[in-house]
């Protein structure tokens, strides 16, 4: 990310706020954007220049975002600000021609079935006004917006999708941009009935496939399904039901009831923990399990849950793996204070449960039962890492075994195939001096890959 860019867009803003009110409201007006505070002497403008000054780098993406959130300033700042945020996050790209061409599709289709909100939506995204003040003072729609009531609200016809998409300046946005224009159109709230819904997403990825990129059903919202730019090529699957997790031997469970997926836990309770809350959309952070830790223990301090559960996580991985647990250290060592709204770093997760032993199940065994760790992301993204140990490819007296090292390559083509991105690091690797440095690196990029913000 452009820090220096960054911090030059966010500067004038805050010093602005010198005029929200008296010297004294300065402190507590830090306090909610997550400044530092103020200097006590000098003027208003002292006062502010000095907070932001004192900012590092990597805390400005978390004060830009409140500041957009809070007090939004106009959009053409706005929107540089918000291109900068979206810089570090991954996502589908989707290049001038395709979206060109889902323009030209959508000709002859309802952009919209509530139009209050398809301007909001426009609002949000795109910059609708000029700045003349003579004319703002009039009241009346002025520059796009008021092009936008003319030839598209008033005389419907008059422009093209294509002429519409070109005035917004949707063609050379960013693709993170265009995404949230498009996962917009496609929303309940612009286009307030399901059919419609889905009549315009099948339109909408005519064209969009052709570029690997889809807008996908991903989470339900007051009955209704929202839509999400995605991958084409990411495995298709449903949101998770049970979490089983936190124990390196195989559970003893059982299905209380079958047809509600209720699953009980007969001997050894304290041996596994179930996760058996809604995962949604935005996946699972530590923040979620925290509090579903919290509820389930009756712990009311949040610090003392949050320290209870990194306990409880840090004693199920194996004793005869330090490398599993040094990877699982640097993981909160690397983030810190990030870590509440990072994905859960879940340990000892169990993919498959199988009452019957490999030996017993025979050529139908399912294979990789427990995963060293998984991490659920937004858009149900599913990364498994593993840590590779002796046992993975040798032998009980370490002799290579060509069979068990094709049995685990073959497992991870399984995962894969299933939609879930395996990574693997050796053990040697996480016993060596800069370890926990390659730790932080390597998530750090998944993170990027990713979209999930780490600041």
């Amino acid at each position: 990310m452009d820090y220096t860019q960054l911090r030059s867009l966010l500067s004038p803003l805050i010093i602005a706020l010198k005029d929200v009110g008296p010297r004294s409201t300065l402190p507590t007006l830090c306090e909610e954007l997550g400044l530092p505070a103020p200097v006590a002497n000098g003027t208003k403008r002292d006062c502010m220049a000095s907070s932001i000054e004192a900012v590092a780098d990597t805390d400005l993406p978390a004060i830009a975002c409140k500041l957009l959130d809070f007090r939004p300033p106009a959009a053409a700042t706005r929107n540089q600000i918000q291109d900068l945020l979206w810089s570090d996050r991954g996502g589908p790209s989707i290049p001038k021609r395709y979206r060109r061409e889902v323009a030209r599709r959508l000709n002859g289709e309802e952009l919209y079935g509530d139009a209050s909100r398809f301007d909001d939506l426009l609002n949000r995204l795109w910059i609708l006004d000029t700045d003349d003040w003579l004319h703002v003072m009039s009241g009346k729609p002025i520059g796009l917006r008021a092009d936008i009531q003319q030839h598209v609200h008033q005389n419907p016809g008059d422009w093209s999708v294509e002429t519409l998409f070109d005035q917004l300046g949707a063609y050379d946005a960013s693709d993170r941009r265009f995404a949230l224009f498009l996962e917009g159109l496609a929303s309940a709230d612009v286009r307030p009935d399901e059919a419609a819904q889905r009549h315009f997403v099948a339109c909408v990825n005519e064209m969009l496939r052709n570029c690997g990129v889809e807008l996908r059903e991903t989470d339900l919202e007051g009955g209704y399904p929202v839509f999400s730019i995605v991958s084409s090529h990411a495995a298709v699957k449903g949101r998770p039901k049970n979490l089983i997790f936190a124990s390196p031997d195989k559970p003893d469970l059982r299905f209380r009831d079958a047809l509600d997926n209720n699953v009980e836990i007969v001997t050894n309770a304290d041996k596994v923990l179930v996760y058996d809350r809604p995962i949604g959309n935005d996946g699972l952070r530590w923040n979620d399990l925290q509090q579903w830790w919290s509820d389930t223990e009756q712990i009311a301090d949040a610090e003392q849950a949050k320290r209870s559960l990194y306990t409880r996580l840090k004693a199920s991985l194996p004793r005869n793996s330090p490398p599993q647990t040094l990877l699982f250290e640097a993981f909160f060592e690397a983030f810190r204070s990030a870590v509440p709204n990072l994905p859960a770093l879940i340990p000892e997760v169990w993919l498959h449960w199988d009452p019957l032993t490999v030996k017993e199940r025979g050529p139908d065994a399912l294979l990789r039962f427990r995963m060293d760790f998984l991490l659920l992301l937004r858009q149900g993204v599913r990364v498994v890492i593993e840590v590779d140990g002796k046992h993975h490819y040798a032998d009980s007296v370490g002799n290579a075994d060509v069979q068990r090292y094709a049995q685990m390559v073959r497992g991870d083509r399984e995962l894969k195939l299933a939609g879930y991105e395996v990574f693997r690091f050796g053990a040697v690797e996480l016993q060596a001096p800069e370890a926990k440095a390659n730790v932080k690196t390597f998530f750090e990029a998944l993170f990027k890959r990713y979209g999930v913000l780490t600041s």
